[in-house]
């Protein structure tokens, strides 16, 4: 029954005359439903954890749209979080973070077989869907890269340019790179417990990942997400994996060799042509139209969307969006994207 999944097929390598098609953070504050039920749990951090209506919202865009995968509803943060880190949010400007910049913060996290106490509802979420999900739709869990994770952790909160980051791989490379081996160890655990709960795919976020520069993408971005990989294929035979180092530029070419995905997610800043070339030639690709158009729609919707399609028709690929979708945007252009995907 699994491999009839149009999103198994594509990740297993099969080029099908349709893509399939999901849509990164498609249950999210666009959607009026969402917004309801998030009114409901009170804040962010309690829809995340309260395991029955996280699993709603997931199930909310599936519902409206049909995408072929539904993608569980959580946050990068919560692994932080579990580790020991405080976390909150604050309205109209994102999470705030108590920060680890020293051995001694460090030293201070929770060791990683403590981490369920607090994931256990993730987990739940996960196998709430697996039971609720229509059969032909796919489960994918995730987690955020650990140097996208790490950037929150030693700046405490969100930044335009990592800097913070950067700072201390320059001045502190031994906490830093510890720092980075942890959150690897620590996501290896947490998505191996996600498909122990019903996940079908683990795709893994790195957001930040076009800031790394030189050899530090390759030891920080490219190395962490290949140890992740290999650990939970070695746990979990056939277990598609999906990296998204955003912002790669011409270094997502190669990248399904040396990280040992199955799929890579492209970010709109390669065009589809390039990626055709130099990178589905390595496997199967998902993207990579440009979140905008969900707010613009009209004509240039359907027709960067036919081109996205056509030019990435001769190989393995799942539709979905260069980045997530933002809340200003029209659930009507979402529908627009997906008949014109499926031909509609």
């Amino acid at each position: 029954m699994t491999m009839t999944k149009t999103i198994l097929r594509a990740l297993a390598g099969e080029k099908l005359p349709t893509p399939p098609i999901w849509m990164m953070r498609q249950a999210g504050r666009y959607l009026p439903e969402y917004r309801a039920t998030r009114a409901q749990a009170g804040d962010f951090l309690s829809l995340c954890y309260n395991s029955e209506l996280a699993a709603e919202v997931t199930l909310q865009p599936i519902r409206r749209y049909g995408f072929d995968a539904a993608i569980l509803f959580a946050d990068i943060l919560l692994l932080p979080q579990a580790l020991g880190v405080d976390l909150w949010f604050e309205t109209g400007e994102g999470p705030r973070m108590t920060t680890v910049t020293t051995p001694a913060e460090l030293k201070a996290l929770k060791p990683i077989d403590q981490i369920d106490e607090v994931l256990n509802p993730v987990y739940e979420t996960v196998k709430i869907l697996s039971r609720e999900l229509p059969k032909e739709t796919t489960l994918i869990g995730f987690a955020g890269a650990p140097w996208t994770v790490a950037t929150y952790m030693i700046a405490g909160r969100g930044t335009p340019d990592q800097g913070p980051a950067h700072a201390l791989k320059s001045a502190d490379r031994a906490t830093f790179s510890a720092l980075i081996d942890l959150l690897t160890d620590a996501t290896i655990e947490y998505l191996s417990k996600q498909v122990v709960a019903g996940a079908e795919v683990i795709k893994i976020f790195d957001s930040w990942a076009g800031s790394l520069q030189g050899q530090d993408f390759y030891d920080f971005a490219v190395e962490p997400a290949r140890r992740i990989t290999t650990a939970l294929k070695d746990r979990h035979p056939h277990l598609p994996v999906i990296a998204f180092p955003r912002g790669a530029g011409e270094r997502y070419e190669g990248l399904h060799e040396k990280i040992g995905a199955d799929c890579i997610a492209l970010d709109d800043g390669v065009s589809p042509e390039w990626a055709a070339a130099h990178v589905q030639t390595g496997g199967c690709v998902q993207g990579n139209l440009a979140s905008h158009h969900m707010v613009t729609g009209g004509d240039d919707l359907i027709r960067e969307t036919r081109k996205v399609v056509d030019t990435l028709s001769n190989g393995p690929h799942i539709f979905n969006l260069g980045h997530g979708i933002t809340p200003d945007a029209s659930p009507d252009n979402v529908q627009l994207m997906i008949d014109t995907v499926r031909g509609a």
